[in-house]
């Protein structure tokens, strides 16, 4: 079901900026708590700030569409086809040029060899101080000590992340009366400035419909014998 929720996780991902550019979470519990006080919650404006997309496909082309109308320059870094971004009108630029550049950094590129730990302590150097960093495509994208290191350092100023390369013995399941034996995790939700949700930026009442659908679609088309063309070929 390929293409099944691109406006899901291109919403969820926008959702994750706002949240941790204007501290919600923190907000939200203060106020229920009846404080009122506004220390700690100053945030910023994404006008004028420079985001960078790190995959040019459907998503990231989304996510950019939201950013520019925020009022924010966008850079792509798209090495495999750039000419959706172009057309878009974006501006695509190397790697190191968007890391250099960005204040906001978003990841929406598969995770092959190519793109394993894309985001590690080399690459971490050559981006702004108080960066933020978001994630929901997939966790291994993130070198995830490093990424610790640099929160530690308080070089990234916020991280938002709905994947994480070891989510598979965490995510989709209540842990709630557990102990979780993952360290590096466990770090990460000690931190003020990260957000992490369980791999739902796909989870919208009409993705899980289209899901359904196309679905359906394939095993009909199979069934009288149709040309399959969501067939993945194994090799």
């Amino acid at each position: 079901v390929p293409a099944y929720s691109p406006y899901a996780v291109a919403e969820h991902t926008i959702a994750l900026m706002l949240a941790l550019s204007r501290k919600i979470p923190r907000a939200y519990n203060r106020v229920r708590d009846g404080n009122f006080s506004l220390d700690g919650l100053l945030g910023f404006d994404f006008f004028g700030k420079t985001a960078g997309i790190i995959g040019g496909g459907k998503i990231g082309l989304l996510v950019a569409e939201r950013l520019r109308a925020f009022g924010c320059q966008v850079l792509i870094y798209e090495p495999h086809n750039a000419i959706p971004a172009k057309q878009s009108g974006f501006e695509v630029v190397t790697l190191d040029s968007l890391l250099g550049q960005s204040d906001i950094i978003s990841l929406h590129c598969p995770l092959n060899d190519e793109t394993h730990h894309i985001i590690n302590a080399a690459s971490l150097g050559l981006t702004k101080p108080g960066v933020m960093l978001i994630n929901t495509s997939r966790g291994a994208l993130l070198d995830t000590v490093a990424v610790l290191d640099a929160l530690k350092a308080l070089h990234i100023g916020y991280l938002g992340i709905d994947v994480y390369e070891q989510e598979g013995s965490l995510f989709f399941e209540d842990h709630s009366t557990d102990i979780i034996q993952d360290d590096i995790f466990q770090r990460l939700l000690t931190f003020p400035n990260v957000l992490v949700t369980g791999h739902q930026a796909y989870f919208t009442r009409e993705a899980l419909q289209h899901i359904a659908q196309t679905t359906l679609q394939n095993i009909d088309d199979f069934m009288a014998g149709k040309a399959l063309k969501n067939r993945v070929e194994i090799r």
